[in-house]
């Protein structure tokens, strides 16, 4: 079977039969989970007309862009540190220096303002330009997994969803209805320049409730907010229910023939999906701008995944950015 039909998650899950049990299941992997500050790690690759195109963003911008989703990914464990990056890049010889340059400059500017520094790495020749980052940082207050969530956990979003999507349609220039102006740079900035959110971890802490034990599911929504869902759902053995009036969308974008769907199954928006206690994810809220209640997990359902108001299911046909299509 050739992977554009295995798709992304079906070939994880094969993969995960080469690594210790539950090893593939979150963002990254924590080495010595059991020691304070333990170590998080994890890799992500950038592929030049599949991850990026000259025609969308500066050199400087992706540099940012491919320390954000890393940095976004230990977010999604709980890091609250960031230790540094390893750089692996490919390039064709007629690759400018000028383009390699700019990369890095928007990889150190992340940097200096996350924390952590440039740790190594590799360079070689090939027919495709090409970054492979490995980022490092250390545990916070506790982990965050997929499976740890429950029925009755509230559904928390740290932010809006569907806004780089929109930034990518704007930058390619495929929208024929009117976008005001402060939308457009909103939504180019978000595409170009996202935020990882590992202020969240910290809020977290601030807002757990007294006597609470630390019990956080989430993920990262970088492939769309209706994935993120279903991961955090399906990993543990819960069903979800979305709230459709409560949907993380920015409200400029909202009014926009596509703004539903973006919000939903645009994807690269790197904000946290989290499911907690209803008294902590309230807490959360009050402490983070931008923080909101979406939904809830439920007892297992089919399908996994409906509107709170209707019951009905959201549909499967756009679930999120797909690897190999």
């Amino acid at each position: 079977m050739r992977l554009d039909q295995l798709g992304e998650w079906e070939l994880i899950e094969r993969l995960s039969a080469y690594a210790p049990e539950g090893q593939l299941a979150d963002d990254a992997a924590i080495l010595s989970p059991s020691r304070p500050g333990a170590v998080v790690v994890n890799t992500d690759v950038l592929v030049d007309t599949v991850h990026f195109s000259d025609a969308t963003m500066s050199p400087q911008d992706l540099g940012w862009r491919a320390a954000a989703a890393n940095l976004s990914d230990l977010a999604a464990m709980g890091c609250s540190d960031v230790l540094g990056l390893t750089v692996g890049l490919v390039a064709p010889g007629d690759t400018t220096w000028n383009w390699v340059e700019g990369v890095y400059q928007g990889l150190s500017e992340a940097l200096q303002r996350y924390g952590g520094r440039l740790l190594g790495g590799d360079c070689s020749s090939g027919q495709q330009r090409l970054l492979a980052i490995t980022a490092l940082g250390s545990l916070g207050p506790g982990p965050i997994r997929r499976g740890d969530g429950q029925p009755g956990d509230w559904l928390v979003s740290t932010g809006p969803h569907g806004l780089s999507r929109l930034g990518l349609a704007l930058l390619q220039n495929q929208l024929e209805e009117p976008v005001p102006a402060d939308l457009r740079q909103r939504a180019i900035q978000a595409h170009q320049r996202p935020r990882p959110r590992l202020d969240a971890i910290g809020a977290l802490e601030a807002s757990q409730p007294q006597g609470t034990p630390w019990r956080v599911c989430g993920t990262d929504s970088s492939d769309g907010l209706q994935r993120a869902v279903l991961n955090l759902a399906h990993a543990s053995g819960c069903g979800a229910q979305l709230q459709r009036t409560a949907l993380p969308c920015d409200p400029a974008m909202a009014l926009l023939a596509s703004g539903e769907r973006w919000c939903l199954n645009g994807g690269e928006d790197f904000e946290l999906v989290l499911a907690l206690e209803p008294a902590w994810a309230q807490r959360l809220c009050a402490a983070l701008p931008g923080c909101q209640v979406i939904g809830e997990l439920v007892a297992a359902t089919s399908p996994a995944l409906s509107w709170s108001e209707t019951g009905l299911p959201l549909s499967d046909n756009d679930p999120g950015y797909r690897h190999f299509s």
